[in-house]
């Protein structure tokens, strides 16, 4: 008999314990994060521009230490270290957040959490492309990010069965909020093993250059970083939400709802990514962000927050994780944790301008204009990315 053997598209043991792990981490963050802006609004009365300063700062930080850290990964040859000390640093900055007198130990706190996603995302990243062949890739990050997401779903339903039953304020579930953290730092020092990617002849220690990046990359990440500018964090989803008439206590359970959709169907989207262009699927995400924000300027009620957070979980399943696979398919595996690094610093370079600009337009031109600001940037990016497609498309044909 000829022919290739058939390829082996079980997904590695390595995928499944990573999914622990940010399931458990996100259950943490997900039991408080809905009650953050909360916490500044109402508790620490801070302005909503703290709020806006906070999240910016933060995410920002975060997302610009990726390409750092994924840079200092690729030279260390090593993945494990730096998710077990990022995945720890976000750990202790959950519970210090209930010693909070005022909002800048708030943005401490937050800074100490995004810090360490910022340590631990792109190596953890390359963890998982490196134990996925491209034909499961996308079903790969469609799995971590299902279960990533379940814990997102699973932390508020928590959080609000412990306020509503035990009736405690925010400063015990920032506390109580520290075990399952403390737990997926254990699985992932105890559980996840990794194999050597560096060999000790490697010429040349990796670098990020623009330059270097494929144009097909270089152009993907420019649209990214727009709409981003548009993408202010969630906590203005949250206030606006509250704004519509959506209860303090019922906070959590519109989180855990918007977070179902992506844990429902993260999985089979990044299965459809392996036998479609990602970027096709990444248009859809957009085209419901566009929606969501739209609906959430318009509307008044909160009937209508429900169901804009609803899209807005179809937003997240399009998008979260086939983004990151379609970087780790045009990264080169040489720079692999460097150059998807590069994804979530455009990201990240662009969302303290978002927040800090969403921030000053909810507090000063209405609560409704982040969000027709951020629908119009969706609309137009997937119109720059379908055109972008269809360039790469009528290339091919008249070669």
């Amino acid at each position: 008999m000829s022919g290739a053997p058939p390829q082996d598209t079980r997904l590695n043991p390595v995928i499944w314990q990573l999914g622990w792990v940010s399931f458990l981490q996100d259950m943490s963050s997900e039991m408080i994060i809905p009650r953050i802006p909360l916490f500044l609004t109402i508790t620490l009365r801070a302005p909503v521009e703290a709020v806006g300063l906070i999240e910016g700062i933060a995410e920002s930080v975060g997302s610009l230490g990726k390409v750092l850290f994924g840079w200092i990964s690729d030279r260390a040859g090593a993945r494990k270290p730096f998710a077990v000390f990022g995945y720890g640093l976000s750990a202790l900055s959950k519970p210090a957040m209930a010693l909070a007198g005022s909002w800048p130990f708030v943005l401490v706190c937050r800074f100490a959490d995004r810090v360490g996603k910022g340590v631990r995302t792109a190596p953890r990243d390359a963890l998982i492309a490196e134990n996925s062949p491209v034909a499961v890739r996308g079903r790969a990050f469609g799995l971590h990010r299902s279960m990533d997401t379940a814990g997102a779903v699973v932390g508020p339903l928590i959080g609000y069965l412990i306020i509503t039953f035990w009736n405690v304020g925010d400063r015990t579930l920032f506390l109580l909020a520290g075990i399952p953290a403390l737990l997926s730092v254990t699985v992932l020092a105890w559980r996840v093993t990794e194999k050597k990617q560096v060999s000790q002849d490697q010429p040349s220690r990796p670098r990020l250059q623009w330059s270097k990046l494929t144009p097909r990359y270089r152009r993907f990440l420019l649209i990214v970083t727009l709409f981003s500018l548009g993408n202010s964090s969630d906590a203005f989803l949250i206030l606006r939400a509250r704004a519509m008439g959506v209860p303090n206590a019922q906070i959590l359970l519109l989180y855990a709802m918007f977070n179902t959709v992506e844990a429902s169907l993260a999985y089979a989207a990044g299965k459809l990514s392996d036998r479609l262009d990602r970027r096709t699927l990444i248009i859809g995400g957009y085209l419901l962000f566009a929606s969501a924000y739209l609906g959430m300027a318009i509307g008044s009620a909160a009937i209508v927050a429900w169901l804009m957070f609803l899209l807005y979980g179809g937003y997240y399943t399009l998008t979260n994780g086939i983004q990151r696979a379609f970087a780790a398919d045009n990264a080169d595996p040489e720079r692999r944790a460097t150059e998807i690094g590069a994804y979530h610093t455009c990201v990240g370079t662009a969302l303290l301008p978002a927040s800090l600009i969403a921030g000053v337009l909810y507090q000063h031109f209405g609560s409704s204009t982040p969000f027709y600001t951020g629908g119009i940037i969706a609309l137009l990016c997937a119109l720059l990315l379908t055109r972008e497609i269809a360039g790469e498309r009528r290339a091919a044909v008249e070669v």
